[in-house]
């Protein structure tokens, strides 16, 4: 038996001391930093500076969304951080990184500036291709423009509604009898509505009427209206003509997020960024997780 338990012993040494060099091993290979959530290029991305970002854009630290919403969101963080490192690359900030005067917003918007200027404007053709693209979009329901007087009581209405049937002024009576007279004979104008601007109870009172005539007094659960329709609209298309400034501003909106997503393309190319997922308080899924 004696002759036996130095090789045993030896074997247990051995492997002890395996594990001991195993685990020496692993000392050398030290965590990621529990508040490092990231790496881009060489930066290091901490918690609170995400947390910084949605108090900057949501106005709250984000602890009530789920991890869908926060991933998203990351991603954006992330996005800003590889535009911010490429306008520093560009000369767009000043120095090699960001200073007290830079944001890294603003950094963003010098970068899509400069992407900007290299690209032209919409051209006629370009808006006039839209329009034929989306004339749908551009088609006009049947509309009102509406006036209303707006009371407490059905007394007080049925009143103001006899005054106007006897030759009284709509939008006198209505001036006089609003909350705040100081708004003057504008107090009940509703501007130009649609059928579906409305609720289906004042749409089905409001479209029975001609120009020029008042509605009996309609109920709600916070008061009485009367309804003066001034004039009714027809259906229709808008001309280009008048089509082509809102044309042009989604035309620039288009062009603008396809250059959006391709400088961060660009910068994806140019950083690498890697996301250290649980260091994350939520189950992050977004776009950088096996980049």
């Amino acid at each position: 038996m004696s002759a036996r338990r130095p090789s045993v012993f030896c074997a247990a040494l051995a492997v002890a001391l395996g594990l001991v060099a195993a685990a020496a091993g692993c000392r050398q290979a030290p965590a990621v930093e529990p508040e490092r959530v990231a790496t881009v290029g060489t930066e290091d991305v901490r918690w609170e500076e995400f947390e910084v970002y949605l108090e900057r854009h949501l106005g709250e630290s984000g602890a009530s969304l789920g991890s869908d919403v926060l991933s998203e969101l990351f991603d954006q963080f992330l996005s800003e951080r590889l535009l911010v490192q490429l306008a520093v690359e560009r000369g767009l900030v000043a120095g090699r990184s960001l200073d007290g005067a830079e944001t890294p917003r603003r950094a963003v918007d010098r970068l899509l500036a400069a992407a900007a200027r290299e690209e032209p404007e919409p051209s006629p053709g370009e808006v006039a291709a839209y329009y034929a693209a989306h004339r749908h979009e551009f088609e006009r329901p049947e509309r009102v423009r509406l006036r209303q007087i707006l009371l407490d009581d059905r007394a007080a209405a049925e009143q103001a509604l006899a005054e106007v049937r006897a030759g009284a002024s709509f939008d006198e009576v209505g001036a006089r009898l609003a909350a705040d007279p100081a708004v003057g004979a504008d107090a009940g104008y509703q501007g130009e509505l649609a059928r579906e601007d409305l609720p289906r109870a004042f749409a089905d009172a409001i479209f029975a009427l001609a120009p020029g005539e008042v509605s009996e007094v309609v109920a709600a659960e916070y008061g009485f209206h009367l309804f003066h329709v001034v004039e009714r609209l027809g259906a229709e298309i808008v001309p280009l003509a008048e089509a082509r400034a809102e044309i042009e501003r989604r035309l620039r909106q288009e062009a603008a997020d396809r250059r959006l997503e391709r400088l961060v393309e660009e910068a994806r190319q140019s950083y690498d960024v890697s996301v250290h997922d649980r260091n994350l308080p939520f189950n992050y899924r977004g776009r950088y997780l096996e980049q």
